[in-house]
């Protein structure tokens, strides 16, 4: 009887004390971590990875089922829907999941070579420069990684062309570039490139 009422009590008090993380394109392993902790801690895991030879409860398989339908987002719940055991449906998302961390992986491989290999062009302004280094923001975002402001301001600072190597070397020396914003980088320098403008027409006229 004693099972029975611990098996009765989670659906009614545990979901309060324990928050199903929301799985995501990037957060498969921590999720996976995590929920495994919240079955296991609810004496449901055993629905998941039985021990050989032992036949699973099927109330405790539908609590672990629901538990996982909890935190996923609904595009996902509707491929996993017609699984009826919580392995069932464990598995089908450790299937997807897994090859698609291979794939972020190795993506984010190829972004992380494309951002080292970004320099300054000849002729470009610092606007079309700082396009690009903003967008790969979103590109790392899309993986699940980050870039930085230190990250993204240092990259801007080591490639701009010769033109404004005396102004990032007077950044540099007078300002904390570790905390400095990277829309603060590119208005100093967007503010020095209209002053060489305006030198070089009022030389030019």
């Amino acid at each position: 009887m004693s099972a029975v009422a611990t098996t009765s009590n989670p659906p009614k008090d545990n979901p309060s004390s324990f928050q199903c993380p929301v799985l995501t394109n990037s957060n498969y392993t921590t999720w996976s971590i995590k929920m495994e902790a919240i079955l296991d801690a609810q004496g449901l895991w055993e629905s998941i990875e039985p021990q050989t030879g032992v036949v699973v409860d099927e109330k405790k398989s539908k609590n672990a089922r629901a538990f996982i339908f909890q935190a996923i987002p609904e595009d996902i719940l509707l491929q996993v829907a017609k699984k009826k055991t919580a392995k069932e449906v464990w598995e089908s998302l450790r299937t997807r999941f897994v090859g698609a961390e291979r794939v972020q992986k190795a993506r984010l491989h190829t972004l992380k070579s494309e951002f080292e290999a970004f320099r300054m062009k000849d002729g470009e302004s610092i606007d079309e420069y700082a396009g690009k280094l903003s967008g790969m923001i979103s590109k790392f975002n899309s993986v699940g990684a980050t870039l930085k402001d230190e990250e993204l301001v240092r990259k801007l600072f080591d490639t701009v062309t010769d033109r404004y190597i005396h102004m990032v070397a007077s950044m540099e020396q007078y300002s904390d570039v570790e905390t400095m914003p990277f829309e603060e980088a590119i208005g100093r320098l967007k503010a020095y490139e209209d002053r060489l403008r305006l030198r070089q027409g009022s030389s030019g006229g």
